[in-house]
């Protein structure tokens, strides 16, 4: 039995000089719902479909180029009317063939309606195909809309926190500054050999790393035959390597001056950032992000690190900095995102044993790359698909408001400076990856 060919098909029917048609852009070849008893095939140019509703809301339904057909459910349907206004978008050459053209040599390739069946089974294919995409980019715009809206929701709620934020933030910024003055003057006054270690904690903070403590406490424990607990103690606060031998009578006053500054350097750190985080949240709203300034990425993930103290005392925390160059962005939102998904890695390991945090950071083909690892339960794949929604929450008692107001923020964020992230997550660890392109 003979297989229709659509080259063939096409030669035998659409090749004669006397059944073309020019038209010029602009102009119209069907009108919905007017009279067609033609098949057309597009040779040169490019038309375009439009189908509306009582002459409203006209909508654009296809486009035909060279090698297109146009009018087939009309022709083939046997109404012969035009189901969508076609005009030219270009100048456009056409073949066609109407309702009165014979079977070429039916004998052989059987009917006009079984010759056309490729035509046919190729149209349908491409309205099959066109309404799956017009499905999924409108599934696309849908889940946008919604966003879009559950945005502008969060940001009005969140413009009253942070009214509420600025003022209590007021209040604690400017109590600190008055209590370190107070405690500065009366060091001076009354004890001023501690003032030492007060101004190492008040302008380093916990500077020293974990390695670094170890090993002036093995150093410090080696020379002046002190316990290891208190070496260690003396490591974070001892500004030199030498310790007087008044403050090794006295380890833990010298320590207790160093803790003293250090927790009046974490407040105002943490009032410094709160302030920057309110800036933010009145931002929520908006699609745009400010790129303030050129960030150390890694000194970024220290200050979120610092910020964290609290949560991350019953955590094992490593970070491996890589070289990284500078990045233009907003450093109150970067830290934002770092403390949102260590913050949230620390609330879901809160009944583990053994918890650990790994936070790596590298350079690689133009982007900064982050990832944040945990050995926390598995996040499943259920919540995984939703994780990042902004009305989405596991923790009991609704939305929950951090310091970045939940990983929906930190999305929004790293979106906004043409970045990515992606979770992955198993029984033994679940790790977020994010991605921050560096322009050329």
């Amino acid at each position: 039995m003979y297989q229709p060919d659509l080259t063939s098909l096409i030669n035998r029917y659409f090749s004669q000089p006397e059944r073309t048609l020019l038209v010029e852009a602009g102009a119209t070849l069907l009108e919905q719902n007017g009279r067609n008893e033609r098949l057309y095939y597009v040779l040169e140019g490019e038309l375009e479909g439009y189908v509306s509703e009582h002459g409203e809301n006209t909508a654009k339904v296809f486009s035909a180029s060279q090698g297109a057909f146009i009018g087939v459910h009309s022709f083939f349907s046997g109404v012969w009317i035009a189901s969508s206004t076609v005009i030219a978008k270009t100048d456009a050459r056409l073949a066609w063939i109407d309702r009165n053209i014979p079977a070429v040599e039916e004998s052989t390739f059987g009917p006009l309606t079984a010759q056309f069946t490729p035509v046919i089974v190729n149209e349908l294919s491409r309205r099959q195909w066109r309404a799956s995409q017009e499905a999924i980019e409108k599934e696309k715009a849908l889940q946008k809309l919604n966003l879009a809206e559950q945005m502008t929701t969060l940001g009005q709620l969140a413009a009253g926190i942070a009214h509420e934020l600025n003022n209590a933030i007021g209040v604690v910024s400017s109590k600190s500054e008055r209590l370190e003055n107070v405690i500065v003057t009366l060091l001076e006054e009354l004890h001023p050999e501690a003032s030492q270690f007060f101004d190492h904690g008040l302008l380093y903070g916990q500077k020293s790393s974990s390695s670094d403590v170890r090993l002036r406490a093995k150093e410090f424990e080696k020379r002046y035959g002190i316990d290891r607990a208190t070496a260690k103690d003396l490591a974070r606060a001892i500004p030199s390597d030498t310790v007087s031998s008044h403050w090794l009578r006295n380890p833990q006053e010298a320590v207790k001056y160093w803790k003293m500054g250090r927790d009046l350097h974490d407040l105002r750190s943490a009032s410094k950032h709160t302030v920057g985080i309110v800036r933010s949240v009145k931002q929520l709203g908006r699609a745009d992000v400010d790129t303030l300034e050129w960030v150390d990425i890694n000194e970024s993930i220290n200050r979120a690190l610092a910020l964290l103290q609290s949560d991350l005392r019953p955590v094992e925390v490593r970070f491996s900095p890589g070289d990284m160059p500078l990045y233009k962005c907003s450093q109150t939102e970067l830290v934002q995102v770092w403390v949102n998904i260590i913050k949230n890695a620390c609330d879901a390991m809160i009944d583990s044993n053994g918890a650990k945090i790994e936070v790596k950071t590298r350079f690689n083909r133009n982007r900064i790359l982050v990832s944040i690892t945990n050995n926390g339960p598995e996040i499943e794949p259920a919540t995984r698909r939703r994780i990042f929604d902004p009305n989405f929450t596991t923790k009991k008692g609704g939305l929950s408001f951090g310091l970045g107001l939940g990983l929906s923020i930190v999305r929004r964020i790293v979106a906004g400076y043409g970045g990515s992230i992606a979770v992955k997550s198993d029984v033994q660890q679940t790790i977020f990856r994010i991605k921050l392109p560096i322009e050329d």
